[in-house]
């Protein structure tokens, strides 16, 4: 999870070199210089919530298999039933 968040800090701070330099202001402006932790720390929420969305994929996912996988063991046990009978 930390990876994840540390990736978006550091692309928020990569966005703010890049708005800088389309702007062509001083990438280390003494008035601009809170605009840095903001950048990092919008970029570092982003990747927080982004990895919450991708747990409850994920649990969802594992979720909807297992109940497929029980289906299908459901269907082959009437089938391998059925075929004694």
């Amino acid at each position: 999870m930390v990876h994840r968040v540390l990736f978006w800090s550091g692309f928020g701070v990569a966005v703010r070199f890049w708005q800088l330099g389309l702007e062509m202001r001083p990438f280390f402006n003494r008035g601009s210089l809170w605009a840095w932790p903001v950048f990092a720390g919008v970029g570092g929420s982003f990747g927080y919530w982004l990895q919450g969305v991708d747990e409850r994929q994920t649990a969802v996912l594992a979720e909807r298999k297992q109940a497929i996988l029980e289906k299908r063991a459901r269907k082959a046990a009437r089938d391998a039933e059925q075929a004694t009978a």
